[in-house]
């Protein structure tokens, strides 16, 4: 990878062209390629900048670090392929000319159902995922942070838990400590009681100082930025057929932690309570909180009066508050720089004075387009910037001197963006009146005078997570809209992050309310004029891939048929593995109950594809197999197991192509909804 040449801009004035009539669909060659550029930051010292560079034409995954000197611009990057079977997949710049990358390879092997993931007895295909330090030359690569007596455990006697630590990394980065030249914070696990104990880490010396003890029932919930100490806790107690969460508060004149009653509150009240940082000259702490409010807002809290303050640090009326972003350089350090907001975009504002000026004259340089400003040095004479629109896959600059725009790099080339058409926020009524958000995603060039379209009904994984607009990073929603679909994206009941509201009313109704949501979602466009009410397909991915199989197996669907990846279809079973973690099961587990589609699948009513990775041990391939096979009689039915396939992401460019090429085949073929696009004309009879 060669540095690109400057590009000498006025932040005031660059040229944009206009949205074009809608082309040709984006191929799937060009939404499956690997990502040519991500995993980006800037050391804490602003002397180097760190990221994964991809080759375009791969076929698998095949990623090498790249490493810019920011005082040797002009020698372009340190370039260090990944190995032949470990593979990069994400990268941070530390400092003392240290270098933080997770490397992953594939391993087939008995795990012991670890964490109610994989099989229990034999083998389950799967990762091996370390974390690794190197040093700027890039020559050497160690395991990171990991206690040298347990190094010594041996591979062939680990089993359950502890084989799962084999195949993970035992020790984790917590806290960069950005003023210290040397010092980091760490967690390393031991995998005979499986506590976390905290140290100080020494990046030179790789000595460690004990910080904390994790006990299971205790752990840390804020880190003094500076000498890495514990300011708070946070404890969890068993009591009334629950479990109470309660903050300790650092007494720094006894050296005693001091319970706070009044922050008391059940977890499964499931109140968003965070302490994410402290105004060292007021001693307050930055607390993001929706215990005032449906949505999260930033408070100060004063552990001397044990109160808030009588009003809001930071609140929007119709979103939560995401972050704080506060001050990591020595001019600016620990100072409350600016906020983000979890709207359509997370989107940041600015209220440090000269990051406010920089962030507003990127905005206008590049008109449309999301910016984001991920670091810079002390100085700001260098920053790190992104672009990105739901048109425009991410891009990475450096900002030198206030004028120069240096390119680092494109996520994805080769997308045409007049293929791709408009973003729309929408709120819509379900049929009991609750208003569901919704992102809205349209063809180039549509207008309601050309006619309702074929139509795809989106939902997120999770189910907790929460969609954002802008670049779709699957690349599903561009491929649906580049070949003539519109697509909304319900943010359904049970969705965290747009309110507590929302997010409690999903409790207990998968398939039931909660898959009532994308269903009147699909009404309210048909009521628009957007969508063709015989022509309207679901297509989710991981709990997305429930709710299409439920939408199977439910009566008067909406859909034509349903696209089903990675699927839970087994409720049942679900919450039998649901965690080892029994907080985990009572936190989240106990929400996961509604219609189950394994026990309702002599309803089948639509066809339906059904697709998984044979390395997927979150939702496992015989939550799909079965239900295939239990439909396949009765509805027109696919099921493909796709080699080598992670649940999550980085996929390697064959899966992503795999899966496109499935749900373009099914649409033309086999749901007729008859978008634009290449149609292909391959069977899909019901295969094993």
């Amino acid at each position: 990878m060669r540095l690109n040449r400057f590009v000498c801009l006025s932040l005031a004035a660059i040229a944009v062209s206009g949205a074009a009539a809608a082309r040709d669909p984006i191929s799937i060659d060009a939404l499956s390629r690997m990502p040519e550029i991500h995993s980006i930051s800037m050391s804490s010292d602003g002397k180097r900048i760190v990221a994964l560079i991809g080759r375009s034409d791969a076929r698998e995954f095949d990623t090498s670090l790249a490493t810019w000197n920011l005082d040797e611009l002009e020698k372009g990057p340190t370039v260090t392929a990944s190995g032949k079977d470990m593979k990069f997949v994400e990268a941070s710049a530390l400092k003392s000319n240290h270098v933080l990358i997770v490397g992953r390879q594939e391993w087939t092997g008995g795990i012991g159902s670890c964490g109610g993931e994989g099989q229990s007895r034999g083998s389950t295909k799967t990762f091996v995922t370390k974390i690794y330090l190197s040093d700027g030359s890039q020559s050497e690569f160690e395991e990171a942070f990991v206690d040298k007596r347990q190094q010594a455990w041996a591979w062939e006697r680990g089993t359950g838990p502890q084989r799962c630590l084999e195949l993970f990394s035992t020790a984790s980065l917590v806290n960069n400590l950005p003023l210290d030249p040397d010092k980091v914070v760490i967690e390393q696990i031991d995998k005979s009681s499986l506590d976390s104990a905290y140290f100080l880490y020494n990046l030179k010396t790789t000595k460690t100082e004990l910080l904390f003890r994790d006990t299971g029932r205790t752990s840390p919930a804020l880190f003094d930025p500076r000498s890495g100490k514990v300011l708070v806790r946070r404890d969890v107690e068993a009591g009334g057929g629950t479990f109470e969460t309660r903050f300790f508060f650092l007494d720094e004149a006894t050296g005693d932690f001091v319970l706070h009653e009044n922050l008391n509150h059940k977890i499964d009240d499931r109140y968003v309570l965070d302490v994410v940082g402290r105004d060292e000259k007021s001693g307050k702490f930055y607390m993001l909180t929706d215990k005032f409010s449906d949505q999260v807002q930033a408070w100060m809290y004063d552990p001397k009066t044990r109160a808030f303050d009588g009003e809001a640090l930071v609140a929007h009326p119709s979103f939560s508050i995401a972050s704080i972003m506060l001050g990591r350089h020595p001019s600016d350090f620990n100072q409350v720089l600016g906020f983000r907001v979890g709207a359509m975009t997370l989107e940041t504002t600015w209220v440090e004075p000269r990051l406010a000026g920089i962030h507003a004259g990127l905005k206008k340089a590049y008109p449309g387009q999301q910016i984001d400003v991920l670091d810079y040095t002390d100085d700001r004479s260098k920053v790190l910037f992104s672009t990105e629109s739901p048109r425009h896959p991410t891009r990475y600059f450096l900002l030198v001197d206030g004028r120069q725009a240096l390119p680092l790099g494109v996520s994805r080339s080769g997308i045409d963006s007049d293929s791709i058409g408009e973003q729309r926020w929408v709120t819509y009524p379900a049929r009991d009146g609750l208003q569901i958000p919704g992102i809205l995603d349209l063809p180039a060039g549509w207008t309601p005078a050309q006619g309702p379209l074929p139509t795809v009904i989106h939902p997120h994984g999770g189910p907790w997570g929460r969609d954002f607009g802008g670049w779709d990073m699957s690349g599903w929603v561009p491929f649906f809209t580049s070949r003539g679909y519109a697509v909304l994206r319900p943010q359904y009941r049970g969705t965290q992050g747009l309110g507590r509201k929302l997010w409690l009313a999903g409790d207990a109704e998968w398939g039931q309310k909660m898959q009532d949501d994308k269903d009147d979602g699909a009404a309210w466009l048909v009521k628009q004029g957007i969508a063709d009410p015989k022509r309207i397909a679901i297509m989710g991915y991981s709990y997305g891939g429930f709710a299409a199989a439920a939408a199977v197996v439910r009566p008067n669907s909406p859909y034509v048929c349903a696209i089903s990846g990675a699927p839970v279809t087994n409720l049942g079973r679900l919450g039998n593995n649901w965690s080892e973690n029994r907080l985990q099961r009572i936190y989240q587990g106990k929400t996961v109950k509604g219609m189950d589609p394994m026990k309702n699948t002599d309803k089948a009513n639509i066809p339906v594809l059904l697709f998984v990775g044979d390395r997927d041990v979150r939702t496992p391939a015989w939550h799909a197999q079965d239900f295939y096979n239990a439909v396949k009689g009765k509805v027109p039915a696919k099921f493909e197991l796709i080699p080598d396939q992670p649940h999550s992401f980085p996929w390697y460019p064959r899966h992503a192509q795999r899966g496109m090429e499935l749900m373009d085949d099914f649409l033309a073929n086999e749901c007729g909804l008859g978008a634009g696009g290449t149609k292909t004309t391959a069977s899909l009879s019901p295969s094993n």
